[in-house]
């Protein structure tokens, strides 16, 4: 499996720390590979470790709650710090109790799990800070290309396009296998994740609001317009039910929203918001035609690109023209509009006016599939070939 240097070498410096080491992300991505990876380091300077796995039924049976766990953490760690590794640590019961208990006893330790409530309120609170978290993604491109290659596959762009960065999905060796696979974790995490965790019996109008969003990748709604759709629908939905819907979807890390910032207002803008899929391959898996939508899922390839190069992201809009992200990282602002091709001349027009109010003072960039220079005295154009294999903006 692919050493992920970029999600390993943050975590590192806390190995030894007391503070309760948290990697949180969506099903499928790489979680556990990952607290493999950092177990194997751990091993190479102490055998007083503990690893347990509760996707495994058995373990979970075993340790099914607060004081089974820390029974059996007294009775296997040897004398000195422990380390202690807990995956899917949401399926005990009062785990973080226990996992507050642990970090007093000389225990450093580190859990993961596929669901956000690991870093809700209730936690935080009684954590009292006293955690670090990680969110580990999908593959970025020059991660899937790097596996695909370990496994003699070579990846293209526009495959990654379509069916995205789930590391698995590429194990198998045919376009219908790989959906199969994806349309399976698709069902677990509607169906396992959050409609069996949250008891929703709605579950058609749920499904048809999560098929909805998730084929609305990268464009702007409010709880309003989803509300009305689903109403055209012939299905009745207030906005307070279509805002928890979909708060369960970011629960589970499927989708993840952007907020507009208003340069007018100075401030965000509560009422929209911009909502990207956590993989492509959620919006894919729903076209049964074949007509993928290349253009959205680009855009949200470049947002998940951005964020694994570290960048905070908002939307930009000033009334009447969008900027897709205002992206800044160690005290840099870029403005960066994405677009599949700009080789229409209305198109061209479209996304270099969305640049004209703004002044030179921070760098303007556009990332399209063309591979003709579009660069002009203000703007810098990216290839996208070319953005993919960035590790960041400079």
């Amino acid at each position: 499996m692919l050493r992920r240097e970029a999600y390993l070498r943050p975590i590192r410096a806390f190995y030894d720390s007391d503070l309760v080491k948290i990697i949180t992300g969506i099903r499928r991505c790489g979680k556990s590979v990952i607290l493999d990876q950092v177990l194997e380091e751990i091993r190479t300077k102490s055998d007083n470790v503990i690893d347990l796995d509760f996707e495994d039924a058995a373990v979970l049976s075993a340790i099914p709650d607060c004081r089974a766990l820390l029974s059996y953490c007294d009775a296997h760690k040897g004398k000195g710090k422990c380390y202690v590794f807990l995956d899917e640590v949401q399926r005990v019961k009062d785990w973080a109790a226990a996992v507050r208990t642990l970090r007093l006893r000389d225990c450093s330790v580190f859990i993961s799990g596929s669901n956000s409530k690991l870093l809700s309120r209730e936690f935080t609170k009684e954590l009292s800070g006293r955690y670090v978290a990680f969110r580990v993604r999908p593959f970025v491109y020059k991660e899937l290309a790097a596996y695909g290659r370990q496994l003699g596959k070579e990846i293209s762009i526009s495959d990654y396009l379509v069916w995205g960065g789930f590391p698995k999905r590429i194990e198998f060796d045919t376009p219908e296998a790989q959906r199969s696979y994806l349309n399976d974790l698709n069902e677990t995490i509607i169906v396992g994740d959050i409609i069996g965790r949250y008891g929703i019996r709605k579950t058609d109008l749920f499904r048809r609001l999560t098929n909805f969003v998730m084929l609305s990748n990268a464009r702007t709604f409010s709880a309003r317009s989803v509300s009305d759709f689903l109403k055209g629908e012939n299905e009745t939905c207030s906005t307070t039910t279509v805002t928890k819907y979909i708060g369960y979807l970011e629960e589970a890390y499927a989708v993840e929203a952007l907020r507009q910032f208003s340069p007018k207002a100075k401030k965000e803008l509560s009422y929209s918001r911009k909502m990207y899929d956590a993989d492509v391959a959620f919006n894919s898996i729903r076209h049964i035609d074949g007509r993928y939508d290349l253009t959205h899922n680009l855009e949200n390839v470049v947002y998940n690109e951005l964020l694994y190069m570290g960048y905070s992201l908002q939307v930009y809009s000033d009334g009447a023209h969008e900027i897709d992200f205002v992206a800044d990282k160690d005290g840099k602002r870029y403005f960066v509009q994405v677009a599949y091709s700009v080789v229409e001349d209305k198109t061209y027009e479209r996304e270099f006016s969305a640049f004209a109010k703004l002044d030179n003072s921070h760098q303007k960039i556009l990332i399209t599939n063309d591979e003709i220079d579009f660069s002009t005295s203000t703007v810098r154009h990216i290839p996208l070939g070319t953005f993919l294999q960035m590790e960041d903006l400079k």
